[in-house]
């Protein structure tokens, strides 16, 4: 296993024990939620760590890693949320959420691989702020297919997104951590 992969996993081991927590608090209450609020729950996450970045200060007791945690987590439950479509309640075990969680992030972890394969660790040399940049990007882009009801010319969807905005926030959770 390379040094990229061990990092990377254990980013995801922290952000899925929040997320194993978080269900333990309120179940899959996110059932509820529409991909669309999903998107908009992540653009608060994101504005909030580049206010954060901009101003050095935070006057709530959560900082920018908690932000890019819940920008994972967040995004894996969005595209857990297209495949099985919201719900009126919440309609799956916490056990299934988890084992939904850990299919979505298996799938996105095989993306940031071949991406990194291909991108030689680009993603090393980028500023953390960087990260937050491109997130907030992918959720204009994002919002911008939602709103034309999933239909693209040439550009990848919805899906493809989500993943990139977990990997660009996994990246920030390992740098941030490597800093600590």
């Amino acid at each position: 296993m390379t040094r990229t992969e061990q990092e990377f996993d254990a980013a995801i081991s922290l952000c899925r024990g929040v997320y194993e927590a978080k269900l333990r608090d309120y179940g899959a209450s996110w059932r509820l939620m529409r991909p669309t609020s999903l998107t908009d729950q992540i653009l608060i996450k994101a504005d909030r760590i580049r206010s954060l970045e901009t101003k050095g200060v935070a006057k709530v007791d959560e900082g920018i890693l908690d932000g890019f945690i819940a920008i994972v987590n967040y995004g894996i439950i969005a595209l857990i949320q297209l495949q099985l479509g919201f719900a009126s309640g919440k309609d799956i075990t916490p056990q299934r959420a988890l084992e939904l969680y850990d299919e979505y992030m298996g799938q996105t972890r095989s993306l940031m691989l071949a991406k990194n394969h291909d991108y030689d660790e680009a993603w090393r040399k980028m500023r953390v702020s960087s990260y937050t940049d491109l997130i907030l990007m992918k959720l204009m882009r994002t919002k911008e297919i939602e709103d034309h009801r999933g239909h693209t010319a040439v550009s990848e969807g919805v899906d493809a997104n989500y993943m990139d905005m977990v990997n660009y926030a996994l990246f920030g959770v390992i740098k941030l951590t490597e800093e600590d």
